[in-house]
C-alpha cells in the first residue's frame, strides 16, 4: 500500500513537470506569434463605407396629372393597391390603383349640378319661347290696330274737325303702343338671350368638369409606361411607398422601372473623410447578396452639401459610385460595400496600426524584437495599416501589442521627437485657423 502511494506521487510530480514545460513552450510559442514584420510595397489609402444599389436611369410610374385648365382640386391620394416590388412587367401592364373615394364624391356632385343646370336651361328655353311668341302676337295685333286707326283717320277727312282730331289721337296712341311693345320685345329678347348664354356657359363648364373628372378617374388605374422590373419609390425619409402611402400633384411617382444595365452604388461618407473624395477615384465594390463576387467602379458624384442621417447627429455627404459593366443578378436596394481608393503609394514602408503605441506625451513608438522601444514618424493610414516615414526598416520584427517587461526595452529614435512635435504643432495651428471665425470668436 505504501509503495503504491509513493508510485502515485512520483507519477503526479512527473505529470506536473511535463504540463508546466508544455505550458512554457506554448506560452513562448504564443509570444512568437505576436510578432509581425515591417513590410515594404504598394500601400493603399482608402475609405470604406456601406451603400445601396440604385439604377443610374429609370422610368417613373406616375399617378394622374392635372393639366392646366382642369377644374379639379385634390392634394393627397392614397395608394389602394400595388403589385409586389420586383415584379417584371410589360408596357401597359397593371401596376397600381389609387383611392377614388374623394374624386367619386366630386364627380357625383358635378353630375347632379349638371343635371340641374340642363333642366333649368330647358325650362328657360321653353319659357322664353312662350313669352316671345306671346309678345310677337301682341305686336302683330297692335299693328292691325294701327292700321285700323289709320283707316279711320283717312275716312274722317270729311267729318267735323273734332271727329278728325279724335281719329288722329287714336292713331297716335296705337302707334306709341306698338313702339312700346316692340321696344319691350327687344329688351326681353336680349335679356333672355343673355340668360340662355350664361346658362349654356355653366352647362358647358360643368360638363367639361364631369368629363375631366372621369378622365382623371380612369388614370387612377395606373399602368406601366414601359417594360421592366417594378421598384417602389423611396420617400425622403428612406421608407418606400406602399399600399396606404400618399401621392400628390407635386410628387406623383408611385414606383420606378430602373435600367438594370447601368447601376450606381449610393453611399454616404462622413464629413471627416469627404475632403478625400474626388470624381474618378477607383472603387472596389462587394455585394452582400453575392459575397464571392467583386466589382469595380469609379466615383461619379460627390455632394457639396451635407445632410444628417435619421435619428443621428452625424453629418454625411452623398457619394455615388458608377459600377463598371453590368450583371443580370444586380438589383436595386442591394447592400454594397465600397472601398474607395484615395491614394496608392508605391514602395511604401508600413505596419499594422495595432503595433503603434503612445505614451503620455503622445509620441508614437513600437516595440521591436531586438529589445528596443523605437520612436516612429507616422504617415497616412488606412483602416488596418499605417505608413512609416522614419524609424523602421523593412523586415524588422515588431510586437503586435505590449511585450512582457516593457520597461526593459531601451528607447531609440529620440531625434524624431522634435520633428513629431513640430508637425503636431503645425497641425494644431492649422486646425485653429479653420475653426476661427471673424472677430476672433471660436
Amino acid at each position: 500500500m505504501k509503495k503504491t502511494l509513493i508510485t502515485t506521487g512520483i507519477i503526479a510530480v512527473v505529470a506536473f513537470i511535463i504540463l508546466f514545460a508544455l505550458t512554457r513552450i506554448g506560452s513562448k510559442k504564443n509570444r512568437i506569434e505576436l510578432y509581425t514584420e515591417v513590410k515594404k510595397g504598394q500601400f493603399e489609402i482608402s475609405v470604406t463605407s456601406a451603400g445601396e444599389l440604385i439604377a443610374e436611369k429609370s422610368v417613373d410610374i406616375k399617378g394622374p396629372e392635372i393639366a392646366m385648365g382642369r377644374d379639379i382640386r385634390f392634394m393627397n391620394i392614397k395608394i389602394q393597391d400595388l403589385i409586389p416590388e420586383g415584379t417584371v412587367i410589360k408596357k401597359g401592364d397593371y401596376v397600381a390603383t389609387l383611392d377614388r373615394t374623394d374624386l367619386n364624391n366630386n364627380l357625383k356632385d358635378a353630375q347632379e349640378s349638371l343635371t340641374t343646370l340642363k333642366t333649368n336651361l330647358e325650362v328657360k328655353l321653353l319659357d322664353t319661347a312662350v313669352v316671345l311668341n306671346n309678345l310677337r302676337d301682341e305686336i302683330k295685333n297692335q299693328q292691325f290696330t294701327v292700321q285700323e286707326a289709320a283707316m279711320t283717320l283717312h275716312n274722317s277727312k270729311y267729318e267735323p274737325p273734332t271727329t278728325i282730331r279724335e281719329a288722329e289721337i287714336q292713331l297716335d296712341k296705337a302707334q306709341r303702343t306698338l313702339e312700346q311693345q316692340q321696344r319691350s320685345y327687344t329688351q326681353i329678347f336680349a335679356q333672355n338671350k343673355t340668360d340662355i348664354v350664361n346658362q349654356n356657359y355653366w352647362v358647358r363648364k360643368v360638363s367639361q368638369r364631369v368629363k375631366d373628372i372621369e378622365e382623371v378617374l380612369a388614370e387612377f388605374t395606373i399602368k406601366a409606361p414601359a417594360s421592366g422590373m417594378v421598384i417602389y419609390k423611396r420617400e425622403w425619409s428612406g421608407t418606400k411607398r406602399k399600399v396606404g402611402s400618399m401621392i400628390n400633384p407635386f410628387d406623383r411617382v408611385v414606383a420606378t422601372l430602373p435600367d438594370l444595365t447601368s447601376m450606381i452604388s449610393k453611399t454616404y461618407i462622413n464629413e471627416i473623410d469627404v475632403s478625400k473624395m474626388k470624381n474618378g477615384q477607383n472603387v472596389n465594390i462587394t455585394i452582400d447578396a453575392f459575397p464571392k463576387k467583386r466589382f469595380n467602379g469609379i466615383v461619379s458624384f460627390v455632394a457639396n452639401v451635407g445632410e444628417k442621417l435619421l435619428n443621428t447627429n452625424d453629418k454625411v455627404f452623398e457619394v455615388q459610385v458608377k459600377v463598371d459593366g453590368n450583371d443580370p443578378e444586380l438589383r436595386p436596394s442591394m447592400t454594397t460595400g465600397n472601398k474607395i481608393i484615395v491614394t496608392t503609394v508605391k514602395d511604401a514602408i508600413y505596419i499594422p496600426i495595432e503595433c503603434v503605441q503612445a505614451g503620455t506625451d503622445s509620441i508614437p513608438f513600437v516595440y521591436t524584437k531586438r529589445g528596443t522601444k523605437q520612436i516612429v514618424l507616422l504617415g497616412e493610414s488606412n483602416e488596418k495599416q499605417v505608413l512609416i516615414e522614419k524609424g523602421l526598416e523593412p523586415g524588422t520584427l515588431i510586437f503586435l501589442n505590449n511585450p512582457e517587461n516593457p520597461e526593459k526595452f531601451r528607447l531609440e529614435g529620440k531625434d524624431l521627437m522634435k520633428i513629431i512635435k513640430e508637425r503636431e504643432k503645425s497641425r494644431s495651428a492649422m486646425a485653429g485657423t479653420f475653426r476661427k471665425k471673424p472677430g476672433g470668436v471660436f
